[in-house]
Order: structure tokens, then C-alpha cells, then sequence
């Protein structure tokens, strides 16, 4: 039997990278999923592929009515909703000084705000349910300050906290919410935030201070976040799940 046999997920972000990962691992072990992105090419050759365990729908995860509509189509084209995976977001290097307000308020709309719409949005559903596990990408850009990520890195401290406030309040209605804080992941976000800059020897320097000697795989965090979604973790809840390959191990 898979691990998440009988389950319906929604997956944010899920066209591509980290969010595809998750995606076909959890079909793999038996869910139905419903794939939601504003990258719609992508998102429903994804579906495509995954046959008909999947479906794809846009989503602005900025938008509550985007929200509101993709919760309802789950429910509606799945019967029900037992897993949320916050995953959309995006990253930008750039100084604090340099950073306009306009680039900040964009991400935190994305990251932050995202990811609270979304768990109100599923909370009802699930509290009808008594049941359910919402799992919130932060980073470990939510552990702890790099430089140049002033907004990414505000975002996903936010991430951590509201997690933790979620959990406690969900708690009595049988649903649990986690964070997973993953460090530098091989995938096209994090390719296009260095892609100004020399790629290889960014690569190298990177790595090097990583204990594990590398990037980790979209499918690495893919599987923490399938411990998360199971029943394997029924007694986790409001807790930090790192997979950083020992970054944060670091003094």
C-alpha cells in the first residue's frame, strides 16, 4: 500500500522544480492531487503526465478568490481535501539598500501572504474533516540572516511563526501544521536568481559550505514533505523540519 492511500492533496507551485517533486511522489503513493500554478504550460503537461490522479488548475496564490475557487474545485473534483502543500514562492538576491519597496511587497504578497491565504482557506474544509496536515516550504533562510535576501528571508522567519499559531490553533480539530526549512535546492528558482552571475563558481563556493558537499535534490525535500503529509508523522505538529544537508549544523 502507498503512504498516502485515500488522500487528496493540493499542491502550490507544483508546475515545476520542488512542487513537481512532491507531486509525483505522492502519486506514486496513492494520492490524488491537484496541481495548481500560474504556470499553466507546465502545470498541465505535469497533469498530463501523471494520468488521472492529477489535475492541474491556475492559481494566483496571491488571490483569495483564487483561493477560495481552487479549494473548491478539489473538494468538488476530489471529495474532500486532507493535505495542503504551501510551495509557491519565489527568491531574489539583492541588498537591503537596493531593494525598492515594490520588490519587497512582491514577495512577501507571494511567500507570506500565500501562504496565509492558504491555510485559511483549507481550514474549513478540513475542520469538517477532523483531519488534515498543511506542510509550509519556509527555508533556512527562516533559521537564520545570509546576506542579500532581506525580503526572501523576512518572508520565511513569517512562514515559521505563522506555522507554529496555526498549529496551536488547529490543533483540537485534528489537523496538523509543520514547516519544512530546505537549504540551497538544485532547481530552476534557484538557477534564475544566479543567473547574472557566474553560475559555476557561484555553484562551487555554494556547495562548500554545505557538510553534505551538495545541492540537494527537489526529490530530497520531496520526501520530508511525504513524512509530513502521512500518517507516519501523527504526532508532529508545529515543528521545523531542516533538510539543508547539515548548513545549519555550521557555527
Amino acid at each position: 500500500m502507498g503512504r498516502l492511500d485515500g488522500k487528496v492533496a493540493l499542491i502550490t507551485g507544483a508546475a515545476r522544480g520542488q512542487g513537481a517533486a512532491e507531486a509525483r511522489l505522492f502519486v506514486d503513493e496513492g494520492a490524488l492531487v491537484m496541481l495548481s500554478d500560474v504556470r499553466s504550460a507546465d502545470g498541465e503537461l505535469l497533469a498530463k503526465e501523471l494520468g488521472d490522479r492529477a489535475l492541474y488548475r491556475h492559481h494566483d496564490v496571491a488571490s483569495e478568490d483564487d483561493w477560495a475557487a481552487t479549494v473548491a474545485a478539489t473538494a468538488t473534483e476530489f471529495g474532500r481535501l486532507d493535505v495542503l502543500v504551501n510551495n509557491a514562492g519565489v527568491f531574489a538576491v539583492l541588498g537591503m539598500t537596493l531593494t525598492s519597496l515594490e520588490e519587497y511587497m512582491r514577495i512577501v504578497t507571494i511567500n507570506q501572504v500565500g501562504t496565509f491565504l492558504g491555510m485559511k482557506a483549507v481550514a474549513e474544509t478540513m475542520i469538517g474533516q477532523s483531519s488534515g496536515s498543511i506542510i509550509n516550504i519556509s527555508s533556512v533562510a527562516g533559521l537564520g540572516g545570509s546576506a542579500g535576501t532581506i525580503a526572501y528571508t523576512s518572508t520565511k522567519f513569517a512562514v515559521r511563526g505563522m506555522t507554529k499559531v496555526a498549529a496551536v490553533e488547529l490543533a483540537p480539530f485534528g489537523i496538523r501544521v509543520n514547516s519544512v526549512h530546505p537549504g540551497l535546492i538544485d532547481t530552476p528558482m534557484l538557477s534564475e536568481a544566479f543567473a547574472s552571475l557566474d553560475s559555476a563558481s557561484i555553484r562551487t563556493a555554494l556547495e562548500a559550505t554545505i557538510p553534505n558537499g551538495r545541492f540537494a535534490s527537489a526529490e530530497d525535500v520531496a520526501r520530508m514533505v511525504l513524512y509530513l503529509a502521512s500518517d507516519d508523522s501523527a504526532y508532529s505538529t508545529g515543528s521545523e523540519f531542516v533538510v539543508d544537508g547539515g548548513m545549519t549544523a555550521r557555527l
